[in-house]
């Protein structure tokens, strides 16, 4: 088994070179030694090799003597639910989100659908697994199907999507939905039964071949074809979600993308009014985020009588500080929104129960709020990844040069520093060695001037 498989914050390689029957069947089987659950849920994603990959699963958890509950094709969002709504003992889905369709992994949960990551239990699942002397044979003979159980949670998922917003309030809207070839139709079509919406259906149907390319709207180029579309069709507004639809992306009426900033800055000031009606006297909600593009958040999270709390990023680093905090609310850059009310969760399809909610309330375009929210005031460099011998070194460069003057430095992730009109974010990737920059400004040139400024200090 290679090791190099184990990540961060699940498990992803490529099949079956990197990651095969055998090994998901190992992990499967340590998992059980690691969480010992009385019962585990197992789903997967669309990918060509899950199926055989989710069998194997099966096999090593009721080869364990322990029940499997087999909750068929889902979203990542829909494990969480499944695990912490029934109030089963853990689960994992076989699912390699958002990369190219070669490859295939697992993400893992234990009760309540607390992650299982690099600091929580998956490296030790990793070594668990490693140990293992066990052979090819081990893949052979049949399930014991009595201790399988087949469940659909669908119903109840959507029944829990709906109680986000007021659907009798929907204005009846005209989207573009492009769940690009993944899971995301289907629950789609379940929560929107019985409305006056129109979707026009884009990439819809389930693809394991990723016919267009990687999954992945964060990727510039994957936007276009849903850009257009939302134009040419007239729609009110676009929606997106990568492959395992745990993300979720908009669109304005103009074909202009919406970054995942902005929109935990329009929820959080969604949740709050909710909360509180925006007043001093109402209940101060904590909403957490992550420390590369602050400004937005902050100044909508003070001006709604919040508190606004910065994290690492990261799924698991947010859910343990949403937890801690029993935060209302959570959101990254990255388009990952978590609900304290989802089992502290981020979920792909309550970002636009919520959104449609809350368009139906306005006269003006999604275009024009943003515009009059945002993008007039907050500049921002979007996330550039640049190469480096040594991440550490750049980081101390930057804090070197830069700490004088500064209005606050924060050291939580990577490093962060304000001034009054302009504000930097620099931070390692996990897995490479790669520094990740995020620039904001007050106006456009500025922004684009001390981006320049700060990838030439990366070199």
């Amino acid at each position: 088994m290679k090791k190099e498989i184990f990540k961060a914050y699940d498990i992803r390689g490529i099949y079956p070179s990197e990651i095969d029957e055998l090994d998901v069947y190992k992990i499967a089987t340590a998992f059980c030694e690691f969480v010992k659950p009385s019962e585990v849920v197992i789903g997967s994603d669309v990918r060509l090799s899950s199926p055989s990959l989710k069998k194997a699963a099966i096999k090593a958890v009721t080869d364990a003597g322990i029940q499997v509950i087999d909750v068929g094709e889902i979203s990542t969002d829909m494990l969480y639910f499944a695990v912490a709504h029934y109030g089963y003992a853990g689960g994992f889905s076989l699912t390699a989100s958002h990369n190219p369709k070669e490859y295939n992994g697992m993400k893992c949960v234990r009760e309540d659908s607390r992650p299982i990551s690099s600091d929580s239990g998956l490296f030790e699942i990793r070594d668990l697994a490693s140990a293992l002397a066990i052979g090819e044979e081990v893949l052979q003979g049949e399930i014991n199907e009595s201790l399988v159980i087949k469940k659909d949670i669908l119903e109840d998922y959507t029944a829990k999507i709906r109680s986000f917003a007021d659907f009798s309030k929907f204005k009846n809207f005209k989207i573009v939905a492009n769940p690009n070839f993944g899971v995301a139709g289907r629950a789609l079509d379940k929560v929107l039964e019985g409305t006056n919406i129109s979707i026009e259906k884009l990439n819809y149907n389930p693809d394991g071949n990723f016919p267009k390319g990687r999954p992945d709207p964060l990727i510039p180029e994957n936007r276009d074809e849903i850009s257009k579309l939302v134009v040419t069709a007239g729609a009110d507004f676009g929606v997106a979600w990568d492959a395992d639809a745990d993300r979720c992306f908009f669109f304005t009426e103009k074909g202009e993308f919406i970054e995942g900033y902005f929109v935990t800055a329009l929820l959080a000031q969604i949740f709050l009014q909710r909360s509180g009606g925006g007043l001093p006297a109402g209940r101060q909600e904590k909403i957490i985020h992550d420390t590369r593009l602050t400004w937005a958040i902050e100044d909508i999270v003070k001006s709604n009588y919040g508190i606004d709390i910065a994290t690492k990023a990261g799924h698991s680093f947010i859910k343990e500080r949403m937890r801690k905090e029993n935060a209302i609310f959570g959101g990254e850059m990255s388009a990952h929104y978590y609900f304290r009310d989802y089992f502290f969760c981020d979920n792909g399809m309550i970002p636009l129960v919520m959104m449609m909610e809350f368009l139906s309330t306005q006269e003006k375009t999604l275009s024009e709020i943003m515009h009059e929210m945002f993008w007039q005031k907050y500049f921002v460099s979007g996330e550039i990844n640049t190469q480096v011998a040594d991440v550490q070194a750049v980081i101390a460069k930057a804090r070197e040069i830069y700490s004088e003057g500064a209005v606050k430095i924060d050291e939580t992730d990577g490093i962060s520093i304000d001034f009054t009109d302009w504000r930097f974010n620099f931070r390692g990737s996990n897995t490479e060695p790669v520094i990740r920059l995020n620039v904001e400004a007050k106006s456009q040139v500025l922004m684009e001037e001390k981006t320049k400024e700060m990838l030439m200090l990366a070199k």
